[in-house]
């Protein structure tokens, strides 16, 4: 009878110790849930003083743009007191500076004068007239030419003009003939994936290109590279001694894209390499000193889902 009842008492010990285990495992994981939200709660909050700093330097810029032109309409009114003619300039005509003249005479329009050698005065008008008709026609015609190169021309260059979108790299293998390239099939959310040459065999192990989330430049010419065409460009964080990729955010998938706030705009279908646009925005893409990737200190983001980061590197480079 006493054995029974120390046998139970042991049974019911056990019981009340597995219990304990059991909840001191689930504190471990509320403990380390808790950690990773303060570490983004951090984060969040240095992004949001960088975007102020950012936003107050932006109005600075227009009170100083603002006074600029203050101190051009007084430069103008000094001007006019002291005698000197402002004649406005047509717009669409060329401008002719004189070394010689006064700041606002600059601004006034080449005019070539007719000289009168021979006939009378009414057939010099009559061929001034049909010279300026065919002018106006010529310019015309032009006009009529090239409306899509003005359409495209005033659009802001910034990161907007960028395809960047989440993908998943399904293989990889050495370039067969370069040793410092791999080549890579990606999955970024198309029908078909995409092969993209990448120059990381000095940076990254092969078995660590496998299966991965990337960020890719999916509006890029494509361009061959040692005989493979590449059709897009993995993102790294890059310096001279070294490289990483860039990471996305726990929970993206293939075609997400990549936004940035304040930047709205629609990525061009294909970049014009003439126009070197990927050469004007390249140098503002950094990581801050949180490792997050930016843009003019903007984050790479994807919408409900979080920001880009690389692995280590602060400070650097993006390419």
């Amino acid at each position: 009878m006493i054995f029974s009842r120390s046998l139970i008492k042991m049974a019911a010990n056990k019981a009340i110790l597995n219990r304990l285990e059991q909840k001191g495992a689930e504190a471990d994981q509320v403990i380390e849930y808790l950690k990773q939200q303060v570490a983004l709660l951090k984060e969040k909050a240095i992004l949001q003083a960088t975007l102020r700093e950012e936003k107050k330097l932006r109005v600075e810029n227009a009170k100083l743009k603002k006074e600029i032109e203050g101190l051009k309409q007084e430069l103008i009114q000094a001007e006019i007191r002291n005698g000197v003619k402002q004649i406005p300039v047509p717009s669409g005509t060329s401008v002719q500076a004189n070394s010689t003249s006064t700041p606002s005479e600059n601004l006034t329009q080449s005019v070539s004068v007719p000289v009168l050698t021979s006939g009378t005065k009414g057939e010099e008008e009559e061929k001034n007239k049909k010279e300026n008709t065919e002018k106006k026609g010529e310019k015309k015609e032009k006009k009529q030419k090239q409306p899509a190169a003005a359409a495209s021309d005033s659009k802001p260059i910034d990161v907007s003009l960028l395809d960047l979108r989440i993908g998943c790299i399904l293989t990889a293998k050495k370039h067969p003939d370069a040793d410092s390239l791999y080549v890579e099939e990606v999955d970024v959310g198309e029908k078909a994936p995409r092969t993209v040459v990448s120059g990381l065999v000095k940076y990254v192990p092969l078995d660590q290109m496998q299966n991965r989330m990337v960020i890719l430049l999916c509006n890029l010419k494509p361009a061959k590279m040692r005989g493979v065409v590449s059709q897009a460009m993995l993102m790294c964080a890059s310096s001279p001694e070294k490289v990483e990729i860039l990471e996305p955010p726990s929970g993206s998938v293939p075609g997400d894209r990549i936004t940035f706030e304040g930047f709205s705009g629609e990525p061009e279908k294909e970049l014009n390499p003439k126009k070197k646009i990927w050469e004007q925005i390249q140098p503002d893409l950094l990581t801050n000193n949180q490792c997050v990737a930016t843009y003019k200190g903007v984050p790479f983001e994807v919408k409900g889902k979080g920001i880009c980061k690389a692995p280590t590197m602060s400070n650097s480079g993006i390419k």
